[in-house]
């Protein structure tokens, strides 16, 4: 499996539809990332749920996710499953998020999602973050719309089983749905990590990138003697 690195990262942004969206995308690639650079700087914006019990639900998820991280997360109060509706307020708010931070990588959801208000701000995202590395994670859920990722990032069992059981302790008002338990989970980053030649994974739709390929430098002609006669 050919890896491509980004180098050490200082700030990210993470994006959601609604409040538990960034923890079950990648939640696992949050801990990893939280806990491999210290102070790691953490801008959340989340369209739905604020004023709610949600909204208290994500403030302290994201915190768990990111120990140790300089964490800033707004949530709106889009109405859920309303989005296309309010597409110039959440372009605006969206623009606001961008001018406000500096990441090297943005998350978000991806444009395959079945859900219209994670589709809406997947194709937003790019519009607003045009020279940034965009990656769509996937949302587990009732919906059939599982992606085909074209970028893994393997996970260590711990990570895996510590996010699976985050999701459950944060996320109280969301353990009624019959496919929101540790199992539903765990089964889904165990099959990414089949697909990566990992135990667990999580996957993520490559939005667009550009590649520099290495190049090995010419070698030094070396002197040639005269030729004594």
């Amino acid at each position: 499996m050919i890896q491509l690195l980004t180098g050490v990262l200082d700030e990210i942004a993470v994006v959601g539809a609604h409040c538990d969206d960034i923890a079950i995308g990648m939640g696992g690639t949050l801990l990893t990332l939280a806990t491999s650079n210290p102070g790691l700087r953490v801008r959340g914006l989340v369209l739905s749920g604020g004023g709610t019990e949600r909204e208290a639900e994500e403030i302290e998820a994201l915190a768990g996710f990111c120990p140790g991280a300089d964490v800033n997360l707004t949530v709106l109060d889009v109405p859920d499953g309303r989005g296309p509706a309010h597409w110039e307020r959440i372009k605006n708010h969206l623009r606001d998020f961008r001018v406000s931070c500096r990441p090297q990588v943005v998350f978000g959801p991806h444009r395959g999602d079945a859900h219209q208000d994670h589709r809406l701000l997947a194709k937003l995202l790019p519009t607003e973050f045009r020279d940034h590395l965009v990656l769509g994670y996937e949302i587990l859920k009732w919906e059939a719309d599982t992606p085909r990722p074209t970028l893994f990032h393997p996970l260590a069992t711990a990570v895996a089983e510590e996010k699976a059981r985050l999701l459950h302790k944060h996320y109280p008002s969301q353990i009624s749905h019959d496919w929101f338990d540790e199992q539903a989970f765990l089964g889904l980053s165990r099959l990414r990590g089949v697909q990566c030649r990992s135990v667990h994974a999580e996957g993520f739709i490559l939005e667009k990138a550009t590649i520099s390929f290495g190049r090995r430098e010419k070698p030094v002609p070396q002197a040639v003697s005269p030729t004594k006669t």
